[in-house]
């Protein structure tokens, strides 16, 4: 048994008390300090261990890797407006030209021509390609997007959240992670 000392080792993911990730993208993560906190105030129960431990002179306890919380909490039917999340909805590519790099966000309807900041005027674009449109309509400047912009659900975010795993997955995770995906025939 090893002993963990690093905050960033053996995080913790934390599941809803219907056993389903609080979120996706990012992962709902705890560090094990904080999820032994939780075993402590009793707001958690323990779904998963590692096999390291933390101990003291008279106490030892294996860290946890899944931890559910007691208490259900209902997750807002609709996300923040943020960039993270406009970027998210837009699976992280530009609307315009499907690249990936140099991301920002563009107004369909420029601001400049009252164009509101809003999930139906707002898309990710690349630099290069909100320059080009510059502050023109998408008719005059003849760039369209490849999606309409909408208002997201947090399901949606969620959904296009599972597209972008974590570089970590441990074991004991996956069981909890994709168990709501639609299966193929």
């Amino acid at each position: 048994m090893t002993i963990a000392v690093h905050p960033d080792a053996h995080p913790t993911l934390v599941l809803n008390a219907d056993y389903r990730p609080l979120s996706y993208y990012p992962l709902s993560l705890w560090s094990w300090q904080d999820a032994i906190k939780a075993v402590f105030l009793d707001r958690v129960n323990i779904v998963s261990e590692y096999a390291s431990e933390v101990r003291s002179p008279s106490f030892r306890m294996r860290l946890p890797s899944v931890v559910s919380l007691k208490t259900y909490i209902r997750p807002a039917r609709y996300p923040a407006f943020t960039r993270f999340n406009v970027f998210l909805r837009d699976r992280f590519e530009c609307q315009y030209c499907g690249d990936l790099e140099d991301l920002t966000f563009d107004h369909l309807i420029p601001r400049s021509k009252g164009g509101l900041t809003t999930w139906d005027n707002v898309i990710t674009a690349c630099s290069p390609c909100n320059l080009k449109k510059g502050n023109k309509s998408c008719k005059v400047a003849e760039m369209f997007p490849r999606q309409h912009p909408f208002r997201p659900t947090v399901q949606d975010l969620h959904n296009n959240g599972r597209l972008f795993p974590p570089n970590y997955l441990h074991e004991s995770w996956l069981d909890f992670l994709y168990w709501d995906t639609e299966l193929e025939p």
